[in-house]
């Protein structure tokens, strides 16, 4: 899910490229979660039998299979992102789904080949320091690939070159313009950690800077100023194996028009979808990749929605009976900056309903909601099913692919049920919660249930 913030990836270029997006607050406050209404009190038919078909075991085991060794945390043009595309496939056809390959180029990939190091020392103490618990990769950094010692300067100093440089806290840029003019080694800046103590990986960002830029954990940044005003000599060895590269994305697209002859909606009658309404279910499956040595499974961001689309794919193909036109899309790169969506809106059809999906591991107070284009029919219309589910909703900000759709002109939604770990080895399928599993399945089944039912008289 790409994501805010000072110096991180998309800062710049989110205001550039998704300023046409229509952001819409008209969702009422979230009332508290209730349990899904008793059958008799859903009109629409058949609806309350399907959502008891909405299987959390089902949904558990797709996490851990996306999340195992064998994907290797699922980056764009990895091995182990093609297998978790080609595993995609493969679940689709067994829902009867027409299913294709749609590959795309990426560029500007953040890749981390080796594990970086940083140490710094006083004279009389000298420190390594934990890579991504102590200090981690800003995206905007050069590529060192060697480790390289230098002192430790401020920009008090008169000159840099040759040092490290300390950046003050939050004004990273205005060290980088100083130590790239005078020829300094390196910019060591203050970050924070999420709640469990990591630093988030990410992999797409603003441009590169001239020179290496280090991450350090603000108390760390803290204590390397004190050692300055202390006039200690500070040194300072760092290397940052971090390079951008090229790859091939890959979507995984399935067709599933249901509305079929059959009880169990299996491939074989004629197809009765035409006339009825055109849905997208769409979720991103990649992830940031695994650092060198050490896992970053993307058990939320985003297994847990792939498996709750394919889920709820499941269910609507088997039960639902009245015509709609849904195809689902499993999308490439969105950790990289959302090419696989930007790759797939023009090809989608203006008529098209799009219900994007990023994160579904572990829903609070309740589930965060930003909708774009043309969306306000379907938005009441989820409205609806969530009431009908026991679903809260609120207006949120949803960064992921639904804003590449809304930005060519298509009614999308994008919907987030949180993510813990984010992009961290904190990130397992342990900490996906079933509950909230059911909770966006069902949400989704519900809603296309209610889009495809004919308009009353």
């Amino acid at each position: 899910m790409l994501r805010t913030g000072p110096g991180d990836r998309f800062d710049h270029c989110r205001r550039r490229r998704f300023r046409r997006v229509l952001w819409m607050s008209s969702l009422p406050p979230a009332p508290p979660a209730q349990p899904l209404l008793p059958p008799e009190a859903i009109e629409a038919p058949g609806l309350a039998t399907a959502l008891e078909q909405v299987n959390a075991q089902r949904m558990l085991a797709s996490v851990a299979e996306l999340a195992s060794d064998d994907y290797a945390g699922r980056r764009v043009g990895t091995p182990g992102g093609q297998a978790a595309a080609t595993w995609l496939a493969e679940r689709l056809r067994e829902l009867g789904a027409g299913v294709r390959f749609d590959p795309f180029g990426v560029s500007s990939v953040r890749e981390l080949y080796r594990t970086p190091v940083l140490q710094w020392s006083d004279g009389e103490m000298t420190r390594s320091l934990a890579h991504r618990r102590e200090f981690a990769e800003h995206l905007a950094s050069a590529e060192l690939p060697d480790p390289r010692s230098a002192p430790l300067a401020d920009l008090s100093a008169a000159d840099l070159r040759g040092h490290w440089v300390l950046a003050p806290a939050g004004d990273w840029a205005q060290a980088c313009r100083r130590a790239e003019a005078e020829g300094a080694v390196g910019v060591l800046m203050a970050r924070g950690t999420d709640a469990d103590g990591w630093m988030p990986k990410m992999i797409a960002g603003p441009a590169r800077r001239a020179v290496a830029v280090i991450g350090v954990r603000t108390d760390l940044h803290r204590q390397l100023a004190d050692a300055l005003i202390s006039n200690n000599e500070v040194r300072v060895t760092a290397s940052m194996p971090l390079r951008a590269v090229s790859a091939g994305g890959v979507n995984v697209h399935g067709h599933l028009p249901t509305g079929l002859d059959g009880p169990d909606g299996a491939a074989g009658g004629p197809d009765r979808s035409a006339g009825g309404p055109r849905v997208l279910l769409s979720a991103h499956f990649d992830g940031v990749g695994d650092d060198p040595g050490r896992r970053l499974p993307a058990a939320a961001d985003n297994a847990s929605g792939v498996a709750a689309v394919l889920e709820a794919a499941r269910v609507l193909r088997a039960a639902l009976t009245a015509p709609v036109d849904l195809s689902v899309s499993f999308l490439d790169a969105e950790e990289a900056g959302a090419w696989g969506s930007a790759h797939h809106a023009s090809q989608v059809p203006p008529d098209t309903l799009v219900i994007n999906l990023d994160g579904a591991a572990q829903l609070h107070q309740a589930a965060a909601v930003e909708a774009g284009g043309p969306a306000h029919a379907l938005l009441a219309t989820l409205d609806q099913a969530a009431r009908l589910t026991g679903v809260p909703l609120r207006a949120g900000a949803m960064a992921s692919d639904n804003r590449r759709y809304a930005a060519a002109g298509l009614a999308a939604i994008g919907i987030g049920m949180g993510m813990p770990g984010y992009q961290t080895p904190a990130e397992t399928p342990d900490r996906v919660e079933p509950d909230t599993l059911l909770a966006a399945a069902r949400l989704l089944v519900a809603t296309v249930w209610l889009l495809a039912q004919p308009p009353r008289a």
